[in-house]
């Protein structure tokens, strides 16, 4: 994991041997269940190390104080637990909430979140615009995530009913994602938000455009929102 370790110095982390071994179980893992379960087309080590590990850790880049203790994290759509999995294991004071709509994705979740020997950590089977209209996880969680997901629009609509008014949603993009933005913008207000930034990632092991946007919750999300299931996917909320 020496690629890991040494990106994660330069995110300002330290990786101590316990939460390294930790990784290469996770990674050992991964690869073995990704064989009857598909979980990733990314499999090389040094790959995973950098496009899972790695670029999960990047999300510190978005927060504006220090990952620790009492902080409730929601991880949207987290398919092999990623970002969830690689914060707690860098963080192991945090709480961490996997939200995984595929019972076979779950299943794996389960297995790695034991084998890690990892605690305040909850996997929970169901779909977003379900779960948000629960009250034990309505407007629940400080930091909501999302990576890979879906649209930014969609994203919004997905995640913002699940961020405490004066949380945040962290959503990991990469490639071109200026109309994405602008597209988002109507339901970002919609739903109680406001863009704080939109940061590149800038490390020498990531060679492609990856941006955090990283939008504060200002406002309480109305009651209808989310749309039922599908809806935010086939008609995202527009300008």
């Amino acid at each position: 994991m020496e690629i890991l370790k040494a990106g994660a110095i330069r995110l300002g982390l330290s990786l101590d041997p316990a939460q390294l071994e930790q990784f290469q179980v996770y990674y050992q893992e991964l690869v073995e269940w990704n064989r009857r379960v598909n979980l990733t087309s990314i499999t090389v080590y040094e790959e995973v190390q950098i496009k899972h590990f790695l670029d999960s850790l990047t999300v510190t880049r978005g927060m504006e104080r220090q990952m620790g203790g009492g902080l409730r994290i929601l991880d949207i759509g987290t398919g092999a637990g990623l970002p969830g999995i690689p914060l707690k294991i860098a963080f192991p004071d945090i709480q961490v909430l996997l939200l995984e709509a595929t019972a076979k994705k779950a299943d794996f979740l389960r297995h790695v979140v034991a084998k890690l020997g990892l605690d305040d950590i909850e996997i929970v089977v169901g779909r977003a615009e379900e779960m948000a209209h629960r009250e034990e996880y309505r407007e629940r969680f400080k930091l909501v995530l999302a990576r890979a997901v879906a649209s930014l629009p969609t994203l919004v609509e997905l995640s913002l009913p699940f961020c405490t008014v004066c949380g945040s949603f962290v959503a990991q993009k990469k490639g071109e994602i200026a109309e994405e933005i602008k597209l988002a913008g109507k339901a970002i207000s919609l739903l109680g938000g406001e863009l704080r930034e939109v940061k590149r990632v800038e490390l020498p092991e990531v060679t492609d455009e990856r941006y955090l946007v990283i939008i504060d919750k200002v406002l309480p999300t109305p009651q209808q929102y989310p749309r039922r299931p599908g809806i935010p996917a086939k008609r995202p909320i527009s300008p």
